[in-house]
């Protein structure tokens, strides 16, 4: 079940293994804690966020499905962010359409998130 998002936010965008991430936060309710990620492959990339996941997988040897692959994207996300990476670039206030085709509800707060959303995301 895809969902086709539009917004305008800030942006960070990094390279990871040969795909170009893009990584920003919604809110689930008026209280503005970003608490949804939003993780995704920038087109023109051909890959879809269905590889984000097969590379979090391909960091472990018997990962278990889905909690554990979706830490270690949001561990790359906050770490790129933070220690701003070679290939990193802060977009403060961009303007994107984003074709979300996976969520999955984290277990327990993670890097601030209950939320992981991820797909292919183009910037306007």
């Amino acid at each position: 079940m895809a969902t086709l998002l539009s917004a305008r936010s800030r942006l960070t965008v990094f390279h990871l293994e040969g795909l170009t991430v893009a990584y920003t936060t919604q809110s689930s309710d008026s209280r503005g804690l970003g608490d949804i990620a939003v993780v995704t492959v920038v087109a023109p990339d051909s890959s879809t966020g269905d590889h984000l996941w097969r590379l979090a997988a391909s960091m472990f040897t018997n990962p278990p499905p889905g909690q554990t692959q979706a830490r270690w994207i949001l561990t790359q996300c906050t770490r790129a962010r933070a220690v701003k990476a070679p290939t990193y670039r802060d977009l403060p206030d961009a303007k994107w359409t984003a074709d979300l085709t996976r969520e999955l509800h984290l277990d327990a707060l993670f890097a601030n998130h209950a939320i992981l959303r991820t797909g292919r995301l183009t910037i306007e």
